[in-house]
């Protein structure tokens, strides 16, 4: 098992390190499903990129943006969103680790939920 407090530590280090200003560890993968720690310094971005067919984005420490059409979201440590399934990217507002969990194919006839915290039944 990994200790997420420590993958995010060692991250940060990468990324202050990296003449990109980011780094990112995959530590789980497991078929679909994948989990990766992504560092980024304080103005430092993904750029736009294409969504997984489901994916959160969870805060370990510091402060982002999820940029794309919609304009926006930002997250602070603690706080976790489904990313947008569009286009987008990340911007760090200030040096920042994050959990990336995303399901890499949906099977056939499945579709991702849309709840956000709610249970419908």
């Amino acid at each position: 098992m990994d200790d997420l407090d420590a993958l995010a530590r060692q991250q940060l280090d990468e990324a202050r390190a990296s003449a990109h200003g980011r780094s990112a560890r995959l530590f789980l993968h497991d078929d679909r499903l994948r989990q990766t720690v992504i560092a980024l310094v304080e103005g430092a971005a993904l750029d736009e990129h294409n969504a997984p067919p489901a994916a959160s984005l969870q805060v370990l420490r510091g402060w982002v943006r999820l940029t794309g059409a919609g304009g926006g979201q930002e997250l602070m440590a603690g706080q976790v969103a489904m990313t947008p399934r569009e286009r987008h990217g990340l911007l760090a507002l200030e040096d920042s680790a994050v959990l990336l969990t995303a399901v890499m194919e949906i099977p056939a006839g499945a579709r991702p939920s849309t709840l956000t915290g709610t249970d419908r039944r």
